[in-house]
């Protein structure tokens, strides 16, 4: 497993890519990345088209809204797209991977083990022998899930074994995918695919800090954390924006009714579109990111880039991006008195505005410089 270097290798071949992932009109910043993927090795002179999903799950694994109708999308679309595969259609699988066998590279994007069959059909069919062309690179965002699911470790060591390079987001989930079989590990920071565009002015506040959470409520998200630690904190308000899932969903909606805080909290339930993104960050003072676990994500870049400040938990790269007591703070995962004595800082005007003035807008160019390295390292 190696840390990819920061600029483009002298001399690397310029190459067919098939990159297949979920692509708009899908949600999340799973999509949105694999938009940019494309858009980027395309940018670095490699001929590219994109293999997205017409049905990716059934309502069974996620129950929430799965696609955009009308809204604008979170990244600009990739103009060589091909909505060919299904989740209920296993020919479709078999019949993509023969069309790409001509290419040089498959990037395969991987989220959740369930879609590993479709994965190994798809590398199968593509090589009419084991070891011919064309290479495949799995971009692996979460090597097991963030829930246990019984006999992930088992798809996973086999989807491992179909590919000829990997490239993770952290040095964590690269010891964990070798773990499980996987050679050829590539280690590169997620790179930015912030959607919403840029920032919009902020009105003036001379209120209580307003706090945001943003996206879909998940266990693994700790918001429940939050709204406990603002029983103790009366000085705060926190907006939860985002679709309500499952369990999760209902606990938050349990503790949000709480009398003692639920005048300092405000549900905003649903999918938050991009053009929604700019001014609601506008209208908040620190982006909460209190996880229980997670490997990485974009949203301490897509905070700094609105000008707002971050609490994250230590766990997986979310504090890397955060200057200790300049630009955010971080706490101990799912350890409220933790969070506690961070939203007592927060709730205090002078440093919550020291810390705004610490945030530096980050650089949205270079990281992805890296990323692309990383793809044409593990393709090698």
């Amino acid at each position: 497993m190696r840390s990819t270097p920061s600029s483009r290798r002298p001399g690397t071949e310029l190459l067919r890519v098939a990159v297949v992932g979920p692509t708009h009109p899908y949600k999340g910043g799973v999509a949105a990345h694999t938009t940019a993927l494309a858009h980027e090795l395309r940018r670095a002179g490699h001929d590219v088209e994109l293999v997205s999903w017409r049905h990716l799950y059934p309502s069974l694994l996620y129950p929430g809204r799965q696609k955009l109708g009308d809204e604008r999308p979170d990244v600009e679309p990739f103009d060589r797209t091909s909505w060919e595969l299904s989740w209920a259609r296993p020919d479709s699988w078999w019949r993509v991977g023969r069309r790409l066998r001509e290419v040089d590279v498959i990037v395969v994007v991987h989220v959740v083990p369930q879609v590993v069959p479709a994965h190994l059909v798809l590398t199968r069919a593509a090589r009419r022998r084991r070891g011919s062309r064309p290479r495949v690179v799995g971009v692996v965002h979460n090597v097991l899930p963030h829930e246990a699911q019984p006999g992930a470790d088992l798809l996973m060591r086999r989807f491992f074994s179909a590919l000829d390079g990997t490239v993770v987001h952290s040095a964590e989930q690269g010891v964990l995918a070798e773990g499980l079989g996987a050679q050829h590990v590539e280690v590169a920071r997620l790179p930015p695919h912030l959607p919403g565009g840029p920032p919009v002015p902020r009105p003036p506040h001379d209120g209580p800090a307003r706090l945001l959470t943003l996206g879909l409520v998940r266990d693994y998200k700790g918001i429940d954390l939050v709204l406990e630690g603002l029983r103790y904190v009366p000085d705060v308000t926190l907006t939860i924006a985002g679709e309500l899932w499952g369990a999760a969903g209902e606990r938050v909606k349990m503790l949000a009714a709480d009398p003692l805080i639920a005048e300092r909290v405000h549900l905003q339930p649903g999918y938050v579109p991009a053009d929604r993104i700019a001014p609601l960050l506008a209208q908040h003072d620190v982006l909460m990111l209190a996880y229980r676990s997670a490997t990485s994500s974009q949203n301490v870049l897509l905070a700094h880039h609105h000008g707002l400040p971050v609490v994250v938990s230590r766990v997986g790269t979310l504090p890397d991006g955060v200057r200790e007591g300049v630009d955010g703070l971080v706490v101990e995962p799912d350890d409220t008195g933790s969070l506690v004595a961070a939203l007592h800082r927060i709730a205090n005007r002078d440093f919550l505005e020291r810390l705004r003035d610490g945030v530096q807008a980050p650089d949205l160019v270079r990281p992805w410089s890296s990323y692309v390295v990383a793809v044409e390292a593990a393709a090698q």
